[in-house]
């Protein structure tokens, strides 16, 4: 479970999150919508101790995550390029992360297989550095370490920029499957709403770092109340 209380941070005078309470209970698949500078990346951050919130605190699993890192192992986000190590290889990126966490070469491999059709014959054995690939497949390397190590939480900020319709649907499924099968819960920003309703049960609407509208979207029923609100909004 992921809990989040009093939380509020400000850069200058601009306010990027203020939440009083909000909790997700372990399961939840969520996604995270809203105009840019609504706090969606701030928020992901303040969840992972990126960034050192002005008040109030997130918790994982009850673990205040400014107090303790007994979090971080079972946590997996991928928010930008700066999560990669970019002077390795993808193989060796993987490797590296496989020895953090305790998994030797052959279990990094069979855990690699799942993602086979995701990677589509353009990141492993490519003989060239995470820098030199494109950013579609940057974004598949980040997904795919995130996911690495199985973890219990997994924060994924745009995971659709970048990627073609193949890629894109192929993730939703593995994102699906993931949340299914590890009772795992993810977390989701995206700007595109069809993305975002396709796979997420539950949608939170962040406005000025305020989650103003809290969205039960099990029966696929959000997209209308979302593209309605934008609309508004433009």
């Amino acid at each position: 479970m992921l809990t989040i209380s009093n939380l509020t941070k400000s850069f200058g005078t601009k306010v990027a999150v203020n939440i009083d309470s909000y909790t997700i209970p372990q399961g939840t698949m969520l996604g995270l919508v809203g105009n840019n500078g609504a706090g969606k990346t701030t928020l992901f951050r303040l969840i992972l101790d990126l960034l050192k919130a002005d008040e109030g605190n997130v918790c994982i699993d009850s673990i205040d995550v400014s107090k303790s890192e007994e979090w971080k192992s079972r946590t997996g986000a991928f928010i930008d390029d700066s999560f990669l190590i970019d002077y390795l290889t993808p193989e060796e990126y993987f490797y590296f992360l496989g020895r953090a966490y305790g998994l030797k070469k052959e279990e990094v491999d069979e855990r690699l297989a799942p993602f086979a059709r995701f990677m589509s014959g353009e990141v492993l054995d490519q003989k060239k550095l995470i820098r030199d690939f494109s950013r579609g497949n940057k974004q598949k390397i980040g997904i795919i370490g995130a996911m690495l190590h199985r973890p219990t939480l997994l924060i994924l900020d745009e995971p659709f920029n970048f990627l073609d319709p193949s890629s894109q649907s192929i993730i939703k499924h593995l994102l699906a499957e993931y949340n299914r099968e590890a009772n795992a819960t993810i977390l989701v920003s995206s700007h595109n709403l069809n993305h975002t309703t396709d796979v997420c049960p539950r949608i939170a609407l962040l406005e000025n770092g305020v989650i103003i509208r809290d969205i039960d979207n099990s029966a696929h029923t959000a997209e209308q109340e979302l593209e309605s609100y934008f609309n508004v909004e433009e």
